[in-house]
């Protein structure tokens, strides 16, 4: 069942989008056919952008890790082994050096090339067969390309199947929410434009091999609450780690990073983005888990808008029934 609704979920989320350049366009005098195909373009080069960054970090960080490790563990020998001294623990570092950096550099020069491919396919089919993930994708095209012609028009007949009766406050809930999620993606794309410099500038002063693809990566997980930026936290003080070993520039990561996180969390979200949701976050981890098993990768990502949504359902029918009759007896 969710391989049905997927597609269509995720051609209304990319309409939705994209709609508000679509009238950008139709207001400078483009035929709305043409003006649903320019958008539906630049939101297709802006996906492509993002998974082409993704792959460029995994191709930096797989070299790294085969001419970097065995510096790496060398550094952690030097590191480690007087501590160990001290607790009579010895080990034959020779022998671990040589068969761990002969697995790691048999295991990626085997597999690095099905680890890129097989994680696009994850991000793009979400566990789909090839065909089923064309299929799925030439349905998400075609649905938001008529979403974007007849956007008013659909929902104009969604409004006529309601009761008469309920259509004044289905209206008032759709326009609550319109506003909720327009603010939500407005103040997000900015706070995402400001934390790529921040974080690519960062990485880039300490000398990080791909820093900017890092920087521009980490600030796309701010999408993904928590789980997100200690993905991309892992993968800077991964690179830092595989290039420089414990030092300083592994410290200066630790300081980037915990900047990062009180600029975004304390100044730019608050007055950009603001509390718009109002979830708990044991409410934002249950719905990434929840979204996430039904609808894959892309579930993830909508998670937080879809759940707003219902936030704002929640919010009515609450108040509704404290306003009863039957609750205030």
């Amino acid at each position: 069942m969710t391989e049905i609704f997927t597609p269509f979920l995720t051609a209304f989320i990319l309409a939705y989008a994209l709609r508000p350049f679509s009238l950008w366009l139709e207001r400078h005098r483009l035929p709305r056919a043409a003006a649903a195909g320019i958008a539906m373009i630049i939101g297709l080069g802006i996906v492509f952008c993002i998974l082409s960054l993704f792959i460029t970090l995994l191709k930096t960080e797989i070299p790294l890790i085969k001419t970097q490790f065995p510096d790496w563990l060398q550094n952690t020998q030097a590191w480690l082994e007087p501590k160990l001294t001290q607790f009579h623990v010895t080990f034959d570092w020779s022998q671990l050096k040589a068969t761990a950096s002969q697995k790691i550099t048999e295991h990626l020069n085997d597999n690095s090339d099905a680890l890129m491919s097989s994680t696009v396919e994850t991000v793009l089919m979400s566990g789909s067969s090839v065909i089923a993930g064309f299929v799925n994708a030439v349905l998400i095209l075609f649905v938001m390309f008529y979403l974007l012609i007849d956007w008013d028009h659909f929902f104009s007949l969604i409004k006529k199947l309601m009761p008469v009766r309920a259509q004044e406050t289905v209206h008032h809930l759709a326009m609550h929410a319109d506003g909720l999620l327009s603010q939500y993606l407005r103040g997000m794309i900015i706070v995402i434009s400001i934390m790529s410099v921040f974080y690519s500038a960062g990485l880039s002063f300490l000398g990080i091999k791909g820093a900017i693809a890092l920087g521009v990566f980490t600030a796309l997980m701010i999408v993904i609450p928590y789980i997100g930026i200690t993905i991309g936290f892992t993968l800077a003080v991964f690179a830092a780690l595989l290039q420089f070993g414990p030092g300083n520039e592994l410290l200066g990561v630790l300081i980037i990073y915990s900047l990062g996180q009180f600029l975004e969390g304390f100044f730019l979200t608050p007055r950009l983005v603001g509390e718009r949701i109002g979830l708990h976050p044991v409410a934002v981890l249950f719905a990434l888990l929840l979204f996430g098993k039904l609808f894959g990768f892309f579930g993830i990502l909508l998670a937080l808008p879809i759940s707003a949504v219902g936030l704002v359902v929640l919010q009515y029918a609450w108040s509704r029934y404290t306003q009863s009759t039957w609750y205030q007896r």
